[in-house]
Parts: structure tokens; C-alpha cells; sequence
């Protein structure tokens, strides 16, 4: 980080999520219906910056995206912004996602960086708040608030401390599935709990499907399967306002609810639902798009490609991982950009996040198969709709991506375990406990009930 940007303790208690996410969502109806408050807020004007000189500029923008639809949709947005404006230049490159955090880190220590980057929403951008540059100077407060989500963007989670990042698109963690394999096993209506979900599972292995394809998928976040996915709906046991308790250490890691859940979890592996090598799979992305598995995990990044790939055979679903029907549902405005605190063209490069929220800009993101993030424009991808409705028109209780609200130090520690469990070499009790270690290990004003961020250079 930037050596003498103040991080610290952020001073603004923690909403109940329950409330805030009901906020956050309220601008994200079906295409067919949307929300009364996503119709009056999307017949506003939308006022946004412009580049600030005739000059010519380059910009370089990184991102974490690999091939998936966010790459996609970032390469059509640069193209339209800079025929828009010719005097402006957008090298955009492409990261390992791997390393993607600590490429950016080092880039700053040195100050030779990107202008433009991805930023996770949430804790991933408290922590790397030490070279983001804060935006209220550069963009209109007004055009900050057509962002749905923008307090996930901003110090202390508050647009009113100041925005660090804007949202890209709304996100969702979920499952997707085959509908003609569910077919050959004679699986009718979707699971709803563990005991339901074991029992299709066992209906699609006794026909030679493996029920489900895990591997690096299609962001490759690291170099096995990106556990939060599953995670997320492991803990939707709990009210989504008891996920702050996971944060404080209120609800230990290690209590015996938790161990169970992770167990059962386990057990996918064990009882023959699940490839064999989920720590080294590259392809299971391929598989389930080649009929080779009934499901994988993943997200909103990957509608536009499984339905242009599998047509109407291709479903959603949310993971039910609980004893009994949890009824939640990811839904989070999870990534967005930022601009460096060192970048020479601040204000250009803030020009082009203010252009996002333009109905030019949101057509090329709902077109690019994403959900877009200013109210009143709809998605257009039909599986993006169809996980949208079971909040909008089921009555799920919307939750945030787990990751983006758990302290950065314990989700290095929980991505290695969690892999660990699920690939058969380490236990549930040991996983919580490491988890629960690195959590204990953080200042007590890291886990409490406000959020704080690593300091200067942590």
C-alpha cells in the first residue's frame, strides 16, 4: 500500500444485513416486473463526468476476469467509451487471478500500477483501501447513488465516508444444473435440504452421472475450487444478520452446527457425488457443459456462456445445504472498479466509472449476459432473471457473497481448509479450528461489532 495513507479503525457500526441487503436489492427486479423503487429511481437523470481535457490519454485498466463474461462485457465497455471519447486510450490487461490482490499490492508499494482496476466489493475493498483513490471528488454524488450497492464501495461502508470503488454488476453465488440428466434419473422437482439433495445425488450416480463437477471453474480464484461459493450456503442455517456474529467470534467457528454442516459437506466426496480430484480439476467448467456432470458451482458470470452453450437444458438453482429449506439466496453487488491513488490521470480514469451508470453503458452490461447495477435498467439474460425472481417474486432472503464479509486473514486460512475437508485430507474439526485461530489472532477491534480494516501496509 501507499505508504502514509491512514486505513484504521472504521467507525460506523454494522447495519443488520438482513436491512441493509434489503436496500441494496431493492433496484433489482425481473426484466418482466421491476421493483416500484428500480422504475422511479430509473426515470431519474443521470449526470456523469466527462474526460477532463481534448488531450490525448492512456489509461491502463487490470483486471482478475480470465475469459469470463466480466472480461468480456469490460472489453466492450473500454471499446464504446473510447470511440466515444478519442482522445482517450484504454490498455486493458488481463491478470492472473490467482495472485490477482498481491499483483496490486506490489504495484502500489512501487507506484507503477494500473489507473483503472477490479475491486472486489465489501472487506476486499476496506483492506485494499490504502491505494484506492476515493471518487466524491471526482464524480457527482448523484451519479455515486445510481450505483446499487455503492455503501459496499465506500469507507466504513458508507457512501457518506466516501466512495473507493463503484459497482460493476449485481452477483449471485449459485448452482447450475442439467435438466436432462435430472430427467434420466427420473428427478422431477429440485432438492430443497441435505436429505433431499443426498437422495438425488444418489439417483444420478446410480445412472452413471456424477452428480457434480468441481475444479477451478471458470474465474480460477485459485488453484482449487473456490470454497465460498458452497460456504455461503452452508451458513445460510444462520439469519442473515447472524453472519456478523461469524465476524465478531460471537458464533465461534468451531461450534458444533458449523462442524456438522462442513461435515455433511464432506460427505459429497465420500459418498462418490463429486469428481475425485477437486484440488487439481481444470475442467469442470467443460464437463458440465458437455453433459459430463449434473451440476457445478459458480455464478452470474457464467449465465450467458452455460445458455449459450446448453440452451433451455441448463437451470439454476440455490444450494441446499441445510437441514431444512433455508430459503436465501446470493445476491450482491460483489466487484466494481477502482482508480489507483497514484494513477497520473485521476480524473480521467474517474470519467470513465462515472460513464458506467449511462444507459449506453448498462446496455452493454446486461447485454454481455450480467446484471446490471443502475436501477430501472433490467437484466436480459434469462438465467440471470431466473435467480433474480427468488428473491424478487419468492420471497428468499437476500444474503451477501460470505467472503466479502469475513476479515481478509481468515479467508487465506478458510480457502485452504475448506478445500482441504471437501478433498477428504483434513478434518472438520481441524478446518474450524485453524479458521478460528486466524480469527482470534487479528486486534480486538478487527472483530467486533464495527468493521475495521488492516493498517497502513497490512
Amino acid at each position: 500500500m501507499h505508504a502514509g495513507k491512514e486505513t484504521g479503525t472504521l467507525n460506523r457500526k454494522l447495519l443488520a444485513f438482513a436491512a441493509t441487503l434489503a436496500i441494496v436489492g431493492a433496484a433489482c427486479g425481473s426484466a418482466s416486473s421491476p421493483s416500484p423503487a428500480a422504475t422511479a429511481a430509473g426515470s431519474q437523470p443521470v449526470t456523469s463526468a466527462s474526460p477532463t481535457t481534448a488531450a490525448p490519454v492512456t489509461l491502463t485498466l487490470w483486471h482478475n476476469y480470465g475469459t469470463e463474461a466480466n472480461a468480456k462485457v469490460t472489453d466492450a465497455l473500454v471499446k464504446a467509451y473510447t470511440t466515444a471519447n478519442p482522445n482517450v486510450t484504454i490498455n486493458v490487461v488481463s491478470q492472473p487471478a490467482d495472485n490477482y490482490f498481491a499483483l496490486l499490492k506490489t504495484a502500489a508499494i512501487a507506484g507503477s500500477g494500473p489507473d483503472l482496476m477490479t475491486m472486489w466489493t465489501g472487506l476486499f475493498a476496506l483492506q485494499n483501501q490504502g491505494y484506492l483513490e476515493p471518487l466524491n471528488s471526482y464524480i457527482p454524488t448523484a451519479t455515486l447513488k445510481k450505483f446499487t450497492g455503492i455503501d459496499w464501495c465506500s469507507k466504513g461502508l458508507s457512501l457518506d465516508q466516501g466512495a473507493i470503488c463503484v459497482t460493476l454488476d449485481m452477483q449471485h453465488y449459485n448452482g447450475f444444473y442439467n435438466k436432462d440428466l435430472f430427467a434420466q434419473a427420473g428427478i422431477t422437482t429440485f432438492p430443497t435440504n441435505w436429505d433431499e439433495f443426498m437422495a438425488a445425488s444418489a439417483k444420478l450416480k446410480a445412472k452413471g452421472i456424477l452428480p457434480l463437477a468441481y475444479g477451478t471453474g471458470g474465474q480460477a480464484l485459485n488453484a482449487g475450487f473456490y470454497p465460498y461459493y458452497d460456504l455461503s450456503y452452508l451458513m445460510m442455517y444462520l439469519p442473515v444478520a447472524d453472519w456478523q456474529k461469524l465476524y465478531s467470534g460471537k458464533l465461534p467457528w468451531t461450534d458444533p452446527a458449523i462442524v456438522a454442516q462442513l461435515k455433511k459437506w464432506g460427505s459429497l466426496k465420500t459418498q462418490g457425488y463429486t469428481n475425485s480430484d477437486v484440488l487439481t480439476n481444470t475442467d469442470s467448467v467443460a464437463q458440465f457443459e458437455a453433459g459430463k456432470a449434473a451440476m457445478t458451482l459458480e455464478g452470474s458470470w457464467d449465465f450467458k456462456e452455460f445458455h449459450d452453450k446448453m440452451g433451455d437444458k441448463v437451470g439454476v438453482f440455490v444450494p441446499p445445504f441445510t437441514d431444512t429449506q433455508a430459503k436465501g439466496v446470493v445476491e450482491f453487488p460483489g466487484d466494481g472498479f477502482g482508480v489507483t491513488s497514484y494513477s497520473k490521470h485521476k480524473a480521467d480514469a474517474a470519467a470513465f466509472l462515472a460513464w458506467l451508470v449511462t444507459p449506453d453503458a448498462q446496455k452493454i452490461i446486461a447485454d454481455g449476459g450480467l446484471i446490471p447495477v443502475v436501477a430501472g435498467q433490467a437484466a436480459s439474460e434469462p438465467l440471470a432473471n431466473a435467480m433474480l425472481d427468488f428473491a424478487a417474486k419468492q420471497g428468499y432472503t437476500r444474503y451477501p457473497m460470505i467472503d466479502n464479509v469475513l476479515q481478509p486473514e481468515v479467508t487465506d486460512v478458510a480457502t485452504k481448509v475448506l478445500n482441504a475437508i471437501l478433498a477428504g485430507t483434513m478434518s472438520a474439526e481441524d478446518a474450524t479450528k485453524a479458521m478460528a485461530n486466524a480469527l482470534s489472532q487479528l486486534p480486538a477491534d478487527r472483530r467486533g461489532d464495527t468493521y475495521t480494516a488492516p493498517a497502513a501496509g497490512g
